[in-house]
């Protein structure tokens, strides 16, 4: 995750994590990224349940009810296991979370325990009431996904009229007092639309918006061919920038972040360098602090069934189940031996990734991504775009 915002715009600097000491537990939420402890922020799928037919979803969900998701109890169970570890954040997400019943609930007992809940919603089951719901139980923040504006949406979710849907969900959210952003995820389809959300953003007084980068997995390892070029991903990533300056310049700044490829720090940080040497070096110090990828150490999953992940992604490869054991005992257990080499992952990568310069501000990047396209877990991921003289620059 790469706060273009926070780093570009220069809205954080290295001491705003320092005075709270880097402590995931103290730090506040626009600033975890940059703990040094790492506490995992668990993704909780709890749900293989969706009304929509996403072509790009993870976890391959349906419309149908499964019979083996986690009880009430066992939910309960797992967010007292999580709050005692330390985790900071619980991020409930499916399927789709708000066709699970008892979501609320669940999502009050986190808040309960001191943890910041937040959802992944398409948004189209967001009514005033849910909106109030959420509100009342103590609820952080809701990202509602997007993948453009009506037509390519509503194609991508494969049901008319849900683009409308979650534009009033949205409208729901902010009248409830939540506060609300969007969630793209990037391909060649819909790549033209962005400049169309950054408008949707300062249209509607969106404050935040995260750009994925397409993962290989579930629905989506079918798009590999429908991933951007690495040029084609460097003009993005460079559009993302200027938008994002040009609404701070206006004083009309929005939470911009990128997610799912950690080159996009480096690209941020060569660009800066050019542009403004001085802020660079701050970018860089906050970029160390970010340290890269994090899956199987800073972000964990939990699946609908009780299996742990290294994140909601990799899902072919379980470390247990929490019905056996509780997620901090299978978390810290290095006798498996990915979690182990995951906890450090920067000495097992292999290729261009082994000798880049940028190691310990990418963090290898997205191991899952590089084993969907050949197979091994430590061959270099190929969405990394810097050429091989950007991975040699020295720092």
């Amino acid at each position: 995750m790469i706060g273009i915002s926070k780093l570009y715009c220069g809205t954080v600097e290295p001491s705003d994590a320092l005075r709270y000491g880097r402590h995931s537990g103290q730090l506040p939420s626009h600033l975890l990224q940059f703990s040094e402890d790492k506490k995992p922020v668990i993704v909780w799928n709890v749900t293989r349940r969706c009304n929509l037919k996403c072509v790009h979803c993870y976890a391959q969900a349906k419309n149908q009810a499964f019979d083996n998701e986690l009880t009430t109890a066992q939910g309960k169970t797992l967010i007292d296991d999580l709050a005692a570890f330390g985790s900071p954040v619980m991020l409930f997400s499916g399927g789709e979370p708000l066709m699970r019943p008892d979501l609320p609930e669940l999502a009050e007992y986190a808040v309960r325990k001191g943890m910041r809940a937040v959802i992944s919603t398409n948004g189209t089951l967001i009514t005033p009431e849910m909106a109030r719901t959420l509100k009342d139980i103590g609820l952080s923040y809701v990202g509602i996904s997007l993948d453009g504006m009506e037509a390519i949406h509503d194609r991508f979710r494969a049901v008319k009229g849900c683009f409308q849907d979650a534009l009033e969900g949205i409208r729901n959210t902010q009248a409830a007092g939540i506060k609300v952003g969007l969630r793209f995820t990037i391909n060649k389809f819909n790549v033209d639309e962005i400049p169309a959300v950054f408008d949707l953003l300062e249209e509607m007084d969106i404050p935040r918006v995260c750009f994925y980068h397409l993962v290989y997995a579930g629905r989506g390892s079918k798009l590999v061919e429908d991933d951007l070029t690495h040029e084609e991903t460097r003009r993005v990533v460079d559009l993302i920038i200027d938008r994002t300056k040009d609404l701070h310049d206006r004083g009309k700044p929005k939470e911009v972040l990128t997610v799912d490829n950690h080159a996009d720090g480096p690209y941020l940080y060569l660009r800066m360098l050019k542009e403004n040497p001085e802020r660079a070096k701050e970018v860089l110090e906050l970029l160390k602090m970010n340290e890269g990828n994090n899956s199987g150490r800073g972000i964990g999953c939990v699946s609908w069934d009780g299996e742990v992940y290294a994140d909601q992604f990799w899902r072919h490869t379980s470390f247990g189940n929490i019905k056996d054991r509780p997620f901090s005992e299978i978390w810290t257990d290095l006798s498996n031996p990915l979690m182990k080499k995951l906890k450090d992952k920067k000495q097992y990568v292999k290729g261009r990734c082994a000798t880049c310069h940028w190691l310990n501000v990418c963090g290898g990047n997205f191991r899952v991504r590089a084993e969907a396209t050949t197979g091994d877990v430590w061959e270099p991921d190929p969405a990394c775009y810097l050429t091989d003289e950007e991975i040699s620059e020295t720092i």
